[in-house]
């Protein structure tokens, strides 16, 4: 099993630990659908989405 980290994409992650959804739709985040979610990272994401990259790691349950 791959590490998820702030460096894996939204899609690894999603692989990974499905339950992540649920904390990406408390930021407002519907990477779910989105065809970004490939090839956009976690840090990613979260800068685009304007959302500290800190809460966000702490509310998936991954380190940096």
């Amino acid at each position: 099993m791959v590490e998820i980290t702030a460096d894996s994409t939204i899609y690894d992650l999603l692989k990974a630990k499905p339950e992540a959804t649920e904390a990406l739709f408390k930021f407002g985040m519907g990477c779910v659908g989105c065809a970004i979610a490939r090839g956009e990272t976690i840090r990613e994401a979260a800068e685009a989405h304007g959302i500290p990259l800190s809460e966000l790691l702490v509310a998936l349950g991954i380190k940096e």
